[in-house]
């Protein structure tokens, strides 16, 4: 019996590899604005990041989000996204 190939993906925060299914999925639309693909099949240009508040806390330093995007994410966009990240848990 072959066992099922399931995809690898980097968290852009901590750098470590994981199963697809166990990161979040961010994806710059084409009108510009980063929003979560939880389903994973969104159109465009996407990041990964744990589903920890520490990854999604380094993930927004150094603006790491928006050079993985290649786009400049907006205020209200940005505290969209923080406050999500903030509502996780799993610290260290």
């Amino acid at each position: 019996m072959r066992n099922k190939h399931i995809p690898q993906r980097t968290c852009i925060a901590c750098q470590q590899k994981k199963d697809k299914k166990d990161l979040i999925r961010l994806v710059c639309t084409s009108s510009g604005v980063v929003e979560l693909d939880l389903s994973a099949k969104k159109p465009g240009r996407g990041a990964y990041l744990c589903a920890r508040k520490d990854c999604w806390g380094e993930g927004f330093k150094g603006n790491r989000l928006e050079h993985a995007l290649r786009t400049k994410l907006s205020d209200d966009n940005r505290q969209t996204l923080i406050n999500y990240g903030s509502s996780l848990g799993g610290e260290g």
